[in-house]
């Protein structure tokens, strides 16, 4: 009984629609932040270097890089002080946890980044290239009499 009572009040207090995103993605987290009465968002952005729980209680790490000190913040995936989450950029990574990043400095701590399959109609078209042009359709001409 108290199990489908939990698994209720989290469905209703979840989030409808939270972005996909990966560990090793760069991301932008735009939180909500109160100034005496005032509400402004505030972007946050970085890598996310792990992501752990399920449900409503899910927690993602974001780490970036300020005046070469390494800042790492927890969010509440489903918190509503994050307006939205971004993904800027794709990585490619082989764990689940990116701990190793934090011994690491400079150009050691960039991911390999991954491709993104598009669909055509994002795609720009490519420019034409230039040389000899083909004949689309071939003129005929009448017999003369």
């Amino acid at each position: 009984m108290s199990q489908q009572l939990i698994k209720i009040v989290e469905e209703l207090s979840k989030k409808p629609k939270v972005d996909h995103f990966e560990i090793g993605d760069t991301v932008n987290v735009h939180c909500k932040i109160l100034e005496g009465t005032k509400e402004r968002i505030q972007i946050f952005s970085g890598v996310v270097i792990a992501r752990s729980g399920s449900g409503t209680s899910e927690m993602m790490t974001v780490r970036r890089m300020v005046a070469g000190e390494g800042v790492e913040r927890k969010f509440p995936v489903h918190s509503p002080r994050i307006a939205r989450i971004e993904v800027t950029r794709s990585a490619v990574v082989r764990r689940a946890k990116l701990y190793f990043l934090r011994d690491r400095v400079g150009k050691a701590v960039r991911l390999k980044e991954r491709r993104i399959e598009r669909k055509l109609e994002d795609i720009k078209p490519k420019t034409k290239k230039r040389g000899r042009k083909k004949k689309s359709v071939e003129t005929v001409s009448a017999p003369a009499e």
